[in-house]
Parts: structure tokens; sequence; C-alpha cells
């Protein structure tokens, strides 16, 4: 058990029988006759829910080390996504409830940090930056400014806005948590 006033974001906790991620730890100070208290921004590492709780800075919760494994992508079925251990080559699967909105970033051998509890699998750790090719734009304005962006379909079937010089073709890094154009990635030349 640790005190809530102790808590990190990125921690994993244990609630009502549910684990939780740590998203955000606010301090609220208490004034005159009101006591301060703690916010805890969470997200249920089951479903992907959102909650925010309230707790006394000297209540206690139990906090859960996870232990962490890299693993490759293999595939995904209708209620879950299958990842193996390279060195191992044992298979662990993952519900898609649990992997949420960025299972669409998941690609053959991507590599992606697994978080396990007694050996079994209850979280994903994505990269944050994620290279992939655009499979489809239109044309850039010539005279657009270099801040005007257009529409682009990337090759997992995501959408999301390019800046006018991003060609179909082109490989291009995204942000896996905003789902948000970053940059384009330069080929060196030899």
């Amino acid at each position: 058990m640790v005190l809530v006033s102790e808590l990190k974001a990125g921690t994993t906790i244990r609630l009502d029988d549910k684990l939780w991620r740590v998203l955000e730890v606010i301090r609220h100070a208490g004034s005159g006759q009101m006591q301060g208290f703690i916010e805890l921004k969470l997200k249920d590492l089951e479903f992907g829910h959102l909650s925010d709780r309230r707790f006394k800075t000297t209540d206690k919760v139990e906090e859960i080390e996870l232990q962490k494994k890299q693993m490759e992508y293999l595939y995904s079925t209708d209620t879950e996504c299958v990842f193996m251990d390279p060195e191992t080559f044992e298979q662990a699967s993952l519900p898609k409830t649990a992997v949420g909105k960025q299972e669409k970033f998941l690609s053959d051998g991507l590599k992606v940090m697994i978080e396990l509890l007694n050996e079994i699998p209850v979280s994903i750790q994505f990269p944050k930056i994620i290279e992939i090719k655009v499979a489809s734009t239109g044309p850039g304005i010539k005279e657009a400014q270099d801040n005007t962006m257009k529409p682009a379909i990337l090759e997992n079937g995501i959408e999301l806005l390019v800046p006018q010089f991003i060609e179909t073709g082109d490989k291009i890094r995204v942000d896996t948590e905003k789902i948000k154009y970053v940059d384009r990635v330069t080929i060196k030349r030899v």
C-alpha cells in the first residue's frame, strides 16, 4: 500500500478489483476548514474507460508492479490481438478493448511493450511515434501557405491532415496517441 499523495503519472494501481493506470495526479490544497485532497485521473486497463477519483491525502491504495516484455505483433482475431516473444516464440493475446483505438497502428512485426501481471498480459504500450506510408492524398496547392493542411489516407486506413508538400507514397511520422502528423521521413541518399 502506498499513500495517494506519493503516486505519479504512469503508476498502476488496484481499485475495486480493477487495474487502473494513473494518467494525472492533481493536488488540491486545503483552505480554512476545508481539507486538501488528491484527484486522480485514471484509465481502466481492461476496457480503456476513464475515471476521476478524489482521495484524502492520507488515503492509501495498492500499487501494482507490472513486468514489461517487448513483443512483436502477429495478427488479430474478432476479439483479441496476438503477440509473440521474439526470444522464446511464446504467444500472448490481449483483448481488443485493452488495445483501444491504437489497434489500427498494429502491423506485422511491430515491436511493442506488453505489460504483464503474473505472466498474464494486461496492457500495451505503443511507441509514441510511428512511421507509416501515405496511401493516398490530393495534390498540394502551389500558392498555399506552409501551415495549410490537406487530408490524407494512410496505409492502415486512418485519415488525418498533412501539410501540402506530402505526396502519395511518402513515409511520415504520426503521433499514435493524438493520431496527428508529426513530420516527413527523409530518405538519406548515398
